[in-house]
């Protein structure tokens, strides 16, 4: 039969020893640091990441523009690739016309499939490079909640880690003081000296 005192290494009583109390503490310490600072952290790196990512958005917005523009000719060479996490695209030739100025003609990045004569829509950048359209409202909130999900994991593991590393410690003052006691035992019981 066995059976279990809840709450030993608080009270105080003989066989409490000084790594007993220590380890108490630092359970109470995982416990709080795991149900209301990782979540919190997981929070804070979120709503910066929330703030960075706008930002962010924002400064490529005013540096893009839109353009639909006719797909003239496929680039010779090139292959299918996936740009940015999106759909399969290659490069090609096209030709847009901004209003109040003369047809331009470009190479830009077009979905894989388009053929000459599509129109399709396409981004460039301040200098007339083609880039990808700038992270839309769902893509900002992903990556706020892909922040805010790795901090919280990582402060569960360093604190995870933490304790065990506690625990550890203490585990090794437990067996040294056992060692010592059982050093001054063990004599009156075994009948030997020492």
């Amino acid at each position: 039969m066995r059976t279990r005192v809840r709450g030993w290494r608080w009270r105080r009583n003989p066989l409490r020893r000084r790594s007993d109390v220590v380890e108490a503490w630092t359970v109470l310490a995982v416990a709080v640091l795991l149900f209301l600072g990782a979540p919190l952290a997981g929070a804070l790196a979120g709503w910066w990441a929330h703030g960075e990512a706008r930002q962010t958005a924002a400064a490529q917005r005013e540096d893009r523009r839109h353009v639909r523009a006719e797909v003239v000719g496929r680039t010779p060479d090139t292959l299918p690739t996936v740009h940015g996490g999106r759909e399969y695209s290659y490069r090609a030739t096209v030709r847009w016309t901004e209003p109040g100025e003369d047809p331009r003609t470009g190479t830009a990045r077009v979905p894989a499939g388009t053929r000459p004569g599509e129109t399709v829509d396409v981004w460039f950048d301040g200098r007339g490079r083609s880039v990808p359209p700038p992270a839309s409202a769902a893509t900002i909130w992903q990556h706020s909640l892909t922040m805010g999900i790795c901090a919280t994991a990582g402060t569960v593991g360093v604190v995870l880690v933490g304790h065990a590393a506690v625990r550890r410690v203490a585990d090794r003052h437990r067996m040294a003081e056992w060692e010592r006691a059982w050093a001054r035992t063990e004599p009156e019981w075994t009948r030997r000296r020492a």
